[in-house]
């Protein structure tokens, strides 16, 4: 994810907000109101959809009666409310499914009601294209810190999929590994061997 986070507030205008995503390389800004509570989200689709006419001729054939199209300013105008929001500890595919599924290209990450950050298909793009040695090496190295020494679990990556093996002391400790591998970026799945187990 992005932090810190390019926010707008719902009065600000839309132009300010084209500026800001252009100035800043971004493809949409949280909304927050006056006590920072996240209220919307307003993207790059949002300000096209909403300030380009789908048809540039239209005014031309209007009828004399016709009430002239009036032009959102605010971004509250235009803004998407209730935006798909995800937390910090969300597994990276299933974020990439959300997304997917509500048709979304950023989503506000949220803790305990705070917005902590942004994560974009784009950002996902960047962890996924991660080499399975990096991924070999970052999934040990979470997993030693963790076990501070007194684990022995071997870790070995294949096309992203991870494969933890060695000795656990119960179901907990594998389903912990488990979350650990999956919360390092470009991981694609988690698989955990017991080798006493197996043994």
């Amino acid at each position: 994810m992005s932090s810190p986070v390019h926010t707008v507030e719902p009065a600000a205008s839309v132009e300010l907000a084209a500026r800001v995503m252009a100035e800043r390389a971004v493809t949409a800004l949280p909304v927050l109101d006056d006590a920072g509570a996240l209220v919307g989200i307003v993207s790059e689709g949002d300000l096209l959809w909403r300030r380009v006419p789908t048809d540039p001729t239209a005014s031309l054939r209007r009828l004399p009666e016709a009430l002239p199209t009036v032009r959102p300013e605010a971004v509250a105008d235009v803004m998407s409310r209730s935006p798909v929001t995800t937390h910090p500890d969300a597994d990276l595919a299933q974020v990439a499914e959300t997304m997917l599924a509500y048709d979304v290209r950023s989503m506000p990450v949220v803790e305990n009601g705070v917005l902590v950050g942004i994560v974009s298909r784009r950002d996902i793009l960047r962890a996924m294209v991660r080499g399975d040695e990096t991924l070999t090496r970052e999934v040990q190295h979470r997993l030693d810190e963790y076990a501070d020494g007194s684990r022995d679990w071997v870790v070995g990556v294949r096309d992203g999929l991870v494969t933890v093996s060695g000795t656990f002391t119960d179901a907990d400790e594998r389903k912990i590994v488990a979350v650990l591998a999956r919360t390092v970026p470009g991981v694609a799945a988690v698989r955990v061997e017991d080798q006493q187990a197996a043994g």
